[in-house]
């Protein structure tokens, strides 16, 4: 049987301390996984679904964008996405009678990981406006609340829909359809807090705001840099692909503030030697960064390939590039002294890197949150594009950009239009293929939300999924500006945050998982995704709904359309929810690559998406060619007395979503409430292991921002570095501290004073 959810938050600031491990997966990876998946779905349905994740006729794992390889192990799944999968398909249920046991300021007392344990969503639940309890409501009266109060705007431009990366892609298109034919581009989603960054470095300089590899890429590359990334943790199955590459002769640099034990090495539990031997080192270097020296760190790099006879290919650089002789005038002035201070790292550490670059004919860069939530994120992404187009390392098997997604399937949401900004082609499909004019002003990203919701601008939050108030930054004015609202809804398969902190009222709208079956009157539906490399594969779950009230997202949007836009909208709303075939034939017509849709996602495996500068060596920028560029080096300083702080996830913890209080590779057990300093910094500070800290953000406005109580960890970091897992931290983040022209939080970079304070250890027992 599947154990109860627990009835009190446990304490999460008095965790205990072992040394961190130099290993990730194994034998202990398997048992957590099952012991987790039981505690939620007992034994046999914990069998049943977690055979079918990642399989060619089963569903998308709803963790992490990896995708699968053609070829695929019985339980092609890792840790974390077992966790994920336990989490949807639990048999724990939030039913109307918990919210009449438990006010919304109860709720709103309560953890996130606390909130999160308590199971499915199963009825959809309205808070009236001077109420402090959700009620049942019907699904025909929440549509029609949402009605209302979007008729009652002085313009569409003042409601905004959030999208989750987990949405599929048959959704989001109908998210996005929707919202353009109400008439606003208000389509804030979570890339804009993770990877707008790369998408906005790449469309510059190679045309195509995606990586340019697949997953057999990997496998042909000379070597692999892994730069801001934690996949033991974050795309645990990367690993697996890592492991391939490192048996096929490939060599992988590592660049990060923290050693991260995957990285070191990975114990693979689908073979003999992972389980039982000791499994396979990864890292062949090991640059362990100061926060934000990654520019700087590519700066350098490239002048030295400069200056190294036979070095750049000319050929390709000749024949496929611009801006060329600016980017060299610029490099060629990087200076050894300042790259030395930005990075932390010693000149022969520099140089054993470029011994490797060098030596290979073929390199892959892989990156993900470490090189995106930085001031400078978008020049620093540029520069790793420059090292490729160096060597010609772009359009060409087992070489390229791979910027590394989180969620599944957010890379597939902005390719059906999930964007504030869309492209003018992609408008003129639409007004097209809809008959209507879609509006052609900017809508809003994340932050801009966040400040129009503030300041009135905005009165109505719809969310597709996510948990916006603990992804966001500045978490006390975010939540003050979404209690602002007139109305904030969310579309949800868990309780979380967001659905305590309200507008004037609330509704919550149960939906689907993937690990369940979606019967509409068509029949048995499907949808899609795509993954971190531009495959698009089908996904179908198969276990029982974990309620008869629960909708699909697409039944949602196609209900609330039909109800918000009556009959002024001749969009077939009703048989797009009869028949998710429908939605795919109308998105072959409108988006480039998904041509005859239905057809190829009957393959099994999918399909992969044209990428010109992959496919063809060809780069639709405005020059026509892969841009070189020159920018400004630039990283973060910290005063005297002061560390940069980044925020990060712990291992029981995917995004908001926290599984567990323990991040076993970094040695945390039963907490959360940590601070990780370098032990040599902590002297200097007097912080000793074990003690009591607030953490205090400074900025040069003058302001701060703090958060208390977070027991001291002394940690391998990077000297002048510190790390403290998020959403507890995110209020340590100003909301205008964001990267230049993506607008991404800037959480990676953050200048903190450590105050100690004068505490005892408690233990960590039961509270509430």
């Amino acid at each position: 049987m599947a154990g109860k959810p627990p009835t009190g938050d446990p304490v999460q600031d008095a965790p205990d301390v072992t040394a961190p491990q130099h290993a990730a997966a194994g034998l202990p990876a398997v048992a957590h996984s099952l012991r987790m998946a039981h505690q939620q779905m007992g034994a046999r349905r914990t069998a049943l679904t977690l055979l079918k994740v990642n399989q060619k006729d089963g569903f998308d794992c709803p963790g992490c964008a990896w995708p699968e390889p053609d070829k695929r192990h019985a339980a092609e799944f890792c840790e974390n996405g077992a966790k994920a999968v336990a989490e949807e398909a639990t048999l724990r249920r939030v039913t109307p009678d918990f919210f009449a046991r438990h006010t919304v300021t109860d709720l709103a007392g309560r953890s996130g990981y606390w909130l999160g344990q308590q199971g499915r969503l199963t009825q959809p639940m309205y808070l009236a406006e001077g109420s402090d309890t959700y009620e049942p409501v019907s699904w025909e009266r929440a549509f029609g609340i949402i009605a209302e109060d979007l008729a009652a705007l002085s313009s569409p431009d003042e409601a905004v829909f959030y999208t989750s990366g987990r949405t599929s892609n048959e959704a989001a298109f109908l998210y996005q359809l929707f919202a353009r034919e109400f008439g606003t581009n208000n389509l804030p989603d979570c890339s804009n807090m993770c990877h707008e960054s790369s998408g906005s470095a790449l469309s510059e300089t190679i045309g195509i705001g995606k990586g340019s590899v697949l997953l057999e890429d990997l496998y042909k590359a000379d070597l692999i840099i892994v730069a801001g990334q934690n996949p033991g943790t974050n795309h645990p199955r990367m690993l697996s692909a890592l492991e391939k590459a490192k048996h096929g002769g490939t060599k992988i640099i590592t660049v990060n503030p923290l050693p991260e034990a995957g990285l070191e090495r990975f114990k693979n539990p689908q073979n003999a030697r992972g389980l039982a031997g000791g499994g396979t080192a990864l890292t062949d270097l090991f640059l362990q960064i100061r926060l934000g020296g990654d520019q700087a760190l590519f700066r350098i790099l490239n002048r030295l390939v400069l200056e190294t006879e036979g070095a750049v290919d000319t050929g390709f650089i000749d024949e496929h590039t611009h801006g060329f002789d600016d980017f060299r005038r610029t490099a060629l002035t990087a200076d050894w002294d300042e790259t030395l201070r930005a990075t932390g790292l010693s000149r022969a550490e520099i140089e054993q890197a470029l011994a490797m670059i060098l030596a290979s004919k073929r390199t892959i860069i892989c990156w993900a949150m470490g090189l995106t939530q930085h001031k400078h994120a978008v020049p620093t992404i540029k520069e790793v594009v420059n090292l490729l187009l160096l060597r010609g390392d772009i359009g060409r098997p087992g070489a390229g950009v791979c910027p590394v997604r989180g969620h599944s399937n957010v890379q597939g949401d902005r390719t059906m239009g999930i964007f504030e900004r869309p492209a003018p082609a992609f408008l003129d499909a639409l007004e097209k293929e809809f008959g209507f004019t879609p509006p052609r002003e900017h809508g809003l990203d994340v932050v801009r939300a966040i400040r129009a919701l503030r300041d009135g601008h905005a009165k109505v939050f719809f969310a597709m999924g996510g948990n916006f108030v603990s992804a966001t930054p500045d978490t006390e004015v975010t939540e003050a500006a979404v209690r602002r609202a007139r109305l904030t809804v969310h579309v949800s398969t868990k309780l979380n945050r967001s659905h305590v902190v309200t507008g004037a009222r609330a509704l919550i709208l149960p939906t689907l998982g993937r690990t369940e079956r979606d019967r509409q009157a068509g029949g048995e539906q499907f949808v899609t995704v795509e993954d971190s490399m531009g495959m698009v594969h089908a996904s179908r779950g198969g276990l029982k709904p974990a309620s008869p009230h629960l909708l699909s997202e697409p039944a949602i949007v196609c209900r609330l359309a039909r109800r918000v836009l009556g009959k002024n909208s001749t969009t077939p709303w009703e048989d797009f929810e009869q028949d998710y075939g429908t939605i795919r034939d109308r998105i072959a017509r409108v988006i480039p690559g998904f041509e005859d849709f239905n057809t190829r996602v009957a393959h099994p495996g999918g399909f992969t998406l044209p990428h010109a500068p992959r496919d063809e060596r060809r780069f639709p920028t405005t020059t026509g060619k892969a841009n070189f560029t020159a920018s400004p080096v630039e990283y973060p300083h910290a005063p005297e007395g002061r560390l940069l702080l980044q925020t990060l996830r712990s291992h029981d913890q995917y995004n908001t979503t926290i599984y567990g209080l323990d991040d076993r590779y970094r040695g945390i057990k039963n907490g959360r409430r940590v601070v990780l300093v370098n032990p040599d910094d902590a002297a200097e500070l007097d912080l000793a292991d074990g003690s009591y800290a607030d953490l205090v953000s400074e900025w040069t406005d003058g302001t701060e921002r703090r958060t208390a109580g977070f027991r001291v960890v002394h940690y391998p970091t990077a000297r002048g570095c510190a790390a403290a897992y998020y959403p507890e931290t995110n209020v340590l983040v100003p909301l205008d501290h964001t990267a230049d022209t993506s607008n991404t939080p800037a959480s990676k970079s953050l200048v903190v004073r450590i105050e100690r304070t004068e505490r005892t250890e408690r233990k960590n027992d039961q509270a509430g």
